[in-house]
């Protein structure tokens, strides 16, 4: 494995130009594939999930599926509404909107049952999905309708805004989060090199990664399409692994150049650095690339979007520190024995290189417990570990919906506004039959039964507005209908599907809403449509949808984590040859994530954290975070296992006994090590300041978790578990006690040199 890493470097430290400026060509190539194919957005059919996804695709079928709507709220500014204005300014509404391009259809407008407010109903073209991309001009007109009438409020939200908001949102928010991480990782980087060229090294070459990755996942999309959420990806881990591999080579660099003491060549020094960091960083991106490939066995399009960036940047960002950096190393290094040159001629003293060896009062008093008293550390350091673990037990999943967005954003506030005064629009259950046309007469009837049935329970709501609807449509509420008035049955035009609107009204996380859908599921279609042979019957609707994806991830779960675990495990035996290390590092990697998600549950399934992190807590943890946790963690996790292991492995070659090998490669580790690890947890800690609750969790997650990674595991956990084991670490394949290659070519590199001098 090492030769590979040794040969790039090689021939990357002799061409170095030659390197540099094939990578930047390759980063140009992959953003300007990426501009020229551009992304392909994932539709309403790659969402489909469960019988929801399942009634969705049967109303698609006959044309009924759901479309982008928007509501327009008119009330009064103070006092009580002037209904003729309202009424006025709605029907202003209605014509500036039939106007526009991107509208299919208008409402009448419809007066709130308090009489305090009007809306109008506002259909856009196109699926549902691309509802955010056509509402600004619908936005355009509210504002100029508003302007024409002072006394009134004229505001618009629906499902198109409030993405369009949210997007909006987390494309300041990622910017947030850029001007927070890129200070800290520089700071950090100074105090690792003490030099502002060192330390710009690994960021450029991160950054650099991160545009070559979002490139090549544009071209990618196309296989697999793009939700939304994998550019948040790459700049998640783009930055957190690629300064990472950057900083092991580094540290590796800079300790072989003070070794060597002048004697070697740049090249050399490379070549020295690849044979060990550059395997580490082979052998670790792999494991991280294997690891998130599990995530497309959760068939999920935001999984398969998150892996796919993931893999990419990761790739990338590997690619990039085994070539482009060598060449800047050797490029560097020649540069700086030029200037040693010539300030010996001048008789002025050398400045020495700091190696960053010493591991300073820190790390050495971190490190004392399990170099003293192993045993005990252990126990400790594993019951904390359990202890933070215990909460996750109490776990509670939630599919967040658009009613856990941020009150921040615009469209959101008037949602709010507009279900106060019209609260049947909060929920709305979709029942989906379809037959065959000669029984659309029969299937009617006994969805009109079912709706009766349903509107008896005080968990539904009864429709009392009216929602624009084809021509085909049943019996609908108008404008100033009785508020008992007949639930919406749709039916296609081929008379073969048709569709059953309830509303409820409650907000879609409500226990009241999830107890309608089992009312609804469970009894009301099965005693109705459900005694009908040879019909084929779903729900589909907000709450539908976020119970059936809950379950649906809770159904891959154990295949995911299962292949998981069982991929780690090989990865980690391969690279060390040894059963004991690979079953350590998977268990290493089970109380990381276990701990870490124990907090999560302490600090944002209940309320106490609220006003600290500036979110409301769903009562519940997102859906998503759990599984991309471990997966994510696990890949991540083997960035300090493979690093530190080797370490050790590689002193235990070079003949020292089992207990000086593991003092020896954790003591020479622990530093970059922790700054490896600060920047990360600075990367992932800003996200916490983010607005979204489910992009607050996972950030707050992957922080903790690798800080506890690298401080408790990695400097107590580890080291004490290997220094009770000893060389029973090593089975079956105990490394000998002999001098590694590296260490053979450098001793006869050094030599040569000696003789000639």
């Amino acid at each position: 494995m090492s030769r590979i890493p040794v040969r790039i470097a090689r021939w990357s430290a002799r061409h170095a130009w030659r390197a540099v400026a094939g990578w930047f060509v390759f980063v140009v190539l992959c953003l300007g594939a990426g501009i020229a194919v551009g992304t392909d957005q994932a539709t309403s059919e790659d969402f489909r999930v469960g019988e929801a996804g399942r009634a969705e695709a049967i109303a698609a079928d006959g044309g009924l599926q759901r479309r982008p709507t928007e509501q327009v709220l008119l009330y009064a500014r103070s006092g009580r509404l002037d209904v003729a204005e309202a009424r006025s300014a709605a029907r202003e509404i209605g014509a500036r909107m039939r106007a526009l391009d991107e509208v299919e259809r208008v409402g009448e407008p419809v007066r709130s049952a308090d009489g305090s407010a009007l809306r109008v109903a506002v259909v856009l073209k196109g699926p549902e999905l691309e509802g955010r991309k056509n509402v600004g001009p619908l936005l355009a007109q509210t504002a100029k309708v508003r302007a024409a009438h002072p006394g009134l409020v004229v505001e618009e939200t629906g499902s198109p805004s409030i993405s369009k908001g949210v997007n909006d949102q987390r494309g300041k928010d990622l910017a947030l989060s850029e001007r927070i991480t890129l200070p800290v990782t520089l700071v950090t980087l100074l105090v690792v090199f003490g030099s502002v060229a060192m330390a710009a090294v690994p960021l450029l070459l991160a950054l650099s990664s991160i545009a070559a990755a979002l490139g090549l996942s544009m071209v990618a999309s196309h296989v697999l399409p793009d939700p939304g959420v994998g550019t948040n990806m790459i700049l998640l881990i783009g930055l957190a692994v690629g300064v990472d591999y950057t900083l092991f080579y580094l540290k590796r660099e800079r300790e072989e150049r003070v070794r060597a003491g002048g004697r070697l060549t740049s090249e050399a020094l490379v070549e020295l650095a690849a044979a060990t960091a550059g395997r580490a960083i082979v052998v670790s991106g792999l494991a991280v690339i294997v690891s998130t490939a599990t995530l497309y066995l959760a068939t999920d399009v935001i999984f398969s979007s998150l892996a796919t960036g993931t893999i990419l940047v990761v790739a990338v960002a590997m690619v990039s520190s085994l070539t482009v950096l060598p060449a800047l190393l050797a490029a560097s290094g020649r540069r700086a024995e030029r200037r040693a040159e010539k300030r010996a001629r001048r008789g002025k003293a050398t400045r020495p290189i700091r190696d960053g060896e010493g591991n300073g009062r820190v790390y050495g008093a971190l490190l004392r417990p399990a170099q003293r008293r192993p045993g005990l550390t252990l126990c400790v350091s594993v019951l904390v570990m359990l202890g933070l673990a215990a909460p996750a037990l109490g776990l509670k999943l939630v599919d967040p919906g658009k009613d856990t967005f941020s009150r921040s954003i615009p469209a959101m506030q008037v949602y709010d506004r507009l279900n106060a005064v019209f609260p049947e629009l909060l929920v709305e259950h979709e029942v989906v039959v379809r037959s065959t046309p000669d029984r659309t007469v029969e299937v009617r009837r006994a969805l009109a039964d079912l709706g009766r049935r349903a509107q008896a329970d005080p968990l539904f709501a009864p429709r009392s507005v009216a929602k624009p609807t084809a021509s085909n449509a049943g019996p609908v509420s108008g404008s100033g209908a009785a508020p008992n008035a007949g639930p919406t049955v749709l039916t296609s035009a081929d008379g073969r599907i048709s569709v059953l609107e309830l509303a409820v009204a409650h907000p879609a996380p409500s226990a009241e809403a999830i107890a309608s859908l089992e009312h609804l599921r469970g009894t009301y279609l099965p005693d109705t449509v459900g005694r009908l042979s040879g019909v084929e019957s779903a729900v589909s609707g907000d709450v539908a949808r976020g119970r059936d994806y809950v379950k649906h991830e809770r159904g891959q779960l154990p295949l995911v984590i299962g292949f998981l675990l069982l991929l780690t495990f090989l990865m980690t035996l391969w690279a060390f040859r040894s059963v004991v290390i690979a079953a350590i590092g998977v268990v290493l990697n089970l109380l990381s994530a276990g701990a870490s998600l124990g907090l999560l549950v302490v600090v944002f399934q209940g309320t106490w954290a609220q006003d600290l992190l500036a979110f409301d807590s769903l009562g519940a943890i997102a859906s998503r975070v759990p599984l991309f946790l471990f997966v994510i963690l696990f890949g991540l996790s083997m960035d300090y296992q493979v690093f530190v292991v080797s370490r050790i492995q590689e002193a235990r070659r070079g003949g020292m006994s089992a207990r000086e090998a593991v003092l020896e490669g954790i003591g020479r580790s622990a530093k970059v090590v922790t700054s490896a690890a600060i920047v990360m947890v600075t990367v992932f800690g800003a996200f916490v300041a983010l607005h979204l609750t489910e992009m607050k969790q996972m950030g707050f997650c992957l922080a903790v978790a690798v800080l506890l990674d690298a401080v408790v595991i990695r400097l107590m956990v580890l080291p004490s578990l290997l220094l009770l084991l000893g060389e029973r670490a090593w089975w079956p394949l105990r490394p000998s006690r002999r001098t590694p290659p590296q260490m053979v070519e450098r001793t006869s590199v050094a030599g040569a040199v000696e003789n000639v001098s």
